[in-house]
C-alpha cells in the first residue's frame, strides 16, 4: 500500500516508517499538520496514519474533517496519545476509521493498517498517469508514449512516476533524494543529473515535443508546454 504518515515526533514516524517499510509498504512522511493536508488532498493514498496533536495550523481531527469535506474517502487510521473515550470518539466521529494510543507495539500497528487495506474502497484508485501521450501503468508496470512502449528500469520508473504524480510542478533534487533514492542527506554526487538524462532520451527523444524540462537552480518540471 501507499501509505501518508503525519506524524511530528520524529523518532515515532523513523520508528513507523521502518517498520512499514519493511512489511513491503511505500510510506510518504509530513511532519506537522499543513504539509499532511496537502499531501493527502493532492496525492492518492491507500492510507493516511497520523497524530491528533500536529504542528502547523492543522491538527489531526481537522486534517481529517476537512478530507472528508471534501469528498476524500481514503481510511485514516489515528494515533494519539490521547487515550480517553471522548478523545477517541471525537477521532472517529470527524471521519477516523481507527483509533491506535501511544504506546502502541508494531505488531498491533501493522494488523490495524493491513486490516484497513483490506476493506473494498468507495473510489477505485486510479490505476495510470497520463501526461500528454505519454502513459504509466501502475500496475503492469508499463509505460508506453504515443502508443510505443518504453523500457525503463525499476528506478527510472520510480522516478518517472513522481514526476508525472507533480505534473506541472517544479520538483527539486533534495525532493527526488528523499522521495525516489529514499536519502534524507545529500550524496554530493550527481546521481539523480545521470538517472534524469538517461531517462529523457527514453521519454523525449524521437518525439516532437519534450515533457521532461530543467528548471535551472531549482530542479525539473514535467509537462508538455515548453
Amino acid at each position: 500500500m501507499r501509505i501518508l504518515l503525519v506524524e511530528d515526533d520524529a523518532e515515532v514516524a523513523r520508528f513507523v516508517r521502518k517498520g512499514l517499510h519493511e512489511a513491503g509498504h511505500m510510506v510518504e512522511h509530513a511532519a506537522n499538520g499543513r504539509d499532511g493536508l496537502f499531501l493527502a488532498a493532492s496525492e492518492q493514498f491507500d492510507l493516511l496514519v497520523l497524530d491528533r496533536m500536529l504542528p502547523g495550523g492543522v491538527d489531526g481531527l481537522r486534517l481529517v474533517e476537512t478530507l472528508r469535506s471534501q469528498a476524500n474517502r481514503t481510511p485514516v487510521l489515528f494515533l494519539s496519545a490521547l487515550a480517553g473515550v471522548d478523545e477517541r470518539v471525537k477521532g472517529l466521529k470527524a471521519g477516523g476509521d481507527d483509533y491506535l494510543v501511544k504506546p502502541f507495539a508494531f505488531a498491533e500497528l501493522l494488523a490495524r493498517v493491513e486490516a484497513l487495506g483490506r476493506r473494498p474502497s468507495v473510489d477505485a484508485p486510479a490505476t495510470k498517469l497520463r501526461v500528454a501521450d505519454l502513459e504509466l501503468d501502475l500496475l503492469s508496470r508499463m509505460v508506453t508514449r504515443g502508443g510505443k512502449r518504453i523500457d525503463v528500469q525499476p528506478r527510472e520508473f520510480r522516478l518517472l512516476e513522481h514526476l508525472m504524480r507533480h505534473a506541472g510542478q517544479v520538483v527539486t533534487r533534495t525532493m527526488l533524494l528523499e522521495k525516489v533514492w529514499d536519502y534524507h542527506f545529500d550524496p554530493q554526487t550527481n546521481v539523480i543529473d545521470v538517472h534524469v538524462s538517461r531517462l529523457r532520451q527514453k521519454i523525449d527523444k524521437g518525439f516532437d515535443k519534450p515533457l521532461i524540462h530543467t528548471v535551472r537552480n531549482a530542479g525539473y518540471v514535467m509537462r508538455a508546454e515548453p
